[in-house]
């Protein structure tokens, strides 16, 4: 049987997780494929560092070039995160002529054009599978299996700490705060945990998704991003009595350009209303999902865990089957790592994009409050769809809740800008945006 040797740069728990899945199913995939893929190194950054998943001494080394640059190392596995020194592995693997796996989103995010790139004038090959929603393998889907489909919409639950946040808040009641501190405690969020529960996280897999559907590399600046600190345990009870539940919600939409100068995709990441009938508001605690819709396979649903050492693993496992087989077979570019094909593409600014709407208003209840803001919302040409009014005593503030029929976001937000200057409503007008999947 045909040997492939690897080096893996990173020693950490997807690093430990890669050892220990070739350790558990090496053999395995030996025989599927043919070529026994044997780690000869890792290159870690502390040589004496206690690890909870320990790697054998003899395999370690601190100096990441040694694994590079060794002649009878055929694969590089790029586990070790962060955008500096990564960057620098792969572009050294890459002039090197030889393969990358990586799992590194944010690098990826940065500079996927460079590196891209470099793969092709070097003749290697970059493959990023656990980059996205870890065990789940959406980007072989979107490279390989819909390649002849166009990618009409995508909508991905793709970050674990966000929700599992919301979905305790939604079967519990609990407040943002403390379903935060409590999922700290146990280790489904980091501390800080800006870059999760800020969006940020999901932006930079959204974007690699996005980049595969359309064909043009997105630029992240583009992305429009929010996060979920400003929702409530009260917007969570009303979407729940509308038939909503809330998810932080990365979406890939193509519109129509109104004209030849405007921009047809739409690459968002926010909380997002989803009718309760919906497969996606069933996708509960870390788990992670993507929904993609193909114009000629039409609804395709992805589940399963999106972060995690096993999950992750699967995933580059997965990686290095087609990395050894390309070079088994002599063919380091089957499947290129990016093709551009709508070089024109480009993002649509989120003024654009068109959605419905959840608004909640704290407003003092009073007479003519509720018909000046619905004056507003005519003004605009924004059409309500509905309203719910808690009683209350009169000259009290209360929560007012309006779900807006389809408008641009720039003129939603516009309108709100208005009525949060109306002396009736106290503090800043919330709006969710409400998916309906048409």
């Amino acid at each position: 049987m045909q040997k492939v040797n690897l080096g893996i740069i990173g020693g950490g728990t997807v690093g430990s997780g890669v050892f220990q899945a070739l350790q558990r199913n090496g053999s395995l995939m030996a025989s599927r494929i043919g070529v026994n893929v044997a780690l000869r190194k890792v290159a870690v950054k502390t040589l004496t560092k206690q690890r909870s998943n320990p790697l054998p001494r003899a395999l370690l080394t601190d100096n990441w070039r040694e694994v590079v640059e060794d002649p009878n190392i055929h694969i590089i596995a790029e586990l070790m995160g962060g955008t500096t020194v990564a960057r620098e592995v792969i572009l050294s693997a890459l002039k090197l002529g030889k393969p990358v796996v990586t799992a590194n989103k944010a690098l990826l995010s940065a500079h996927g054009e460079e590196l891209f790139a470099a793969a092709k004038k070097y003749g290697a090959n970059l493959y990023y599978e656990a980059s996205v929603c870890g065990g789940i393998p959406i980007i072989k889907s979107l490279r390989e299996g819909f390649v002849g489909n166009r990618i009409a919409a995508l909508y991905g639950i793709v970050n674990g700490t966000c929700n599992y946040i919301l979905t305790r808040m939604k079967l519990e009641g609990a407040d943002f705060g403390d379903v935060l501190a409590d999922a700290q405690r146990l280790g489904y969020a980091e501390t800080p945990p800006d870059l999760d529960i800020d969006g940020h996280d999901a932006a930079h897999k959204i974007g690699i998704l996005a980049s595969l559907a359309h064909g043009f590399w997105v630029n992240p600046k583009e992305v429009y991003v929010e996060g979920i600190r400003h929702i409530s345990a009260l917007d969570i009870k009303f979407a729940n009595k509308l038939g909503y539940t809330i998810k932080l919600l990365g979406i890939v939409k193509k519109f129509e350009p109104k004209d030849k100068d405007s921009c047809g995709v739409q690459v968002s990441v926010y909380p997002t209303l989803i009718p309760n009938s919906h497969v996606l508001a069933s996708v509960n605690y870390a788990f992670n999902a993507v929904f993609v819709h193909g114009d000629i396979v039409g609804d395709s649903l992805f589940y399963g865990r999106g972060a995690g050492k096993d999950a992750t693993a699967s995933s580059v496992l997965s990686d290095l089957a087609d990395a050894a087989l390309d070079l088994k077979f002599g063919n380091k570019h089957r499947v290129a790592p990016f093709v551009p094909h709508e070089c024109e593409g480009c993002v649509l600014p989120i003024e654009e994009a068109v959605s419905e709407y959840f608004v909640r208003l704290n407003v003092v209840d009073r007479p003519g409050v509720l018909a000046r803001i619905a004056t507003i919302f005519g003004e605009s040409n924004i059409g309500i769809s509905s309203v719910i009014q808690p009683e209350g005593h009169e000259g009290k503030s209360v929560p007012l809740i309006f779900m807006l029929h389809r408008a641009p976001n720039g003129a939603v937000n516009r309108a709100l800008k208005k009525i949060g200057k109306l002396p009736a409503v106290k503090g800043k007008p919330v709006m969710i945006r409400v998916e309906s999947f048409e």
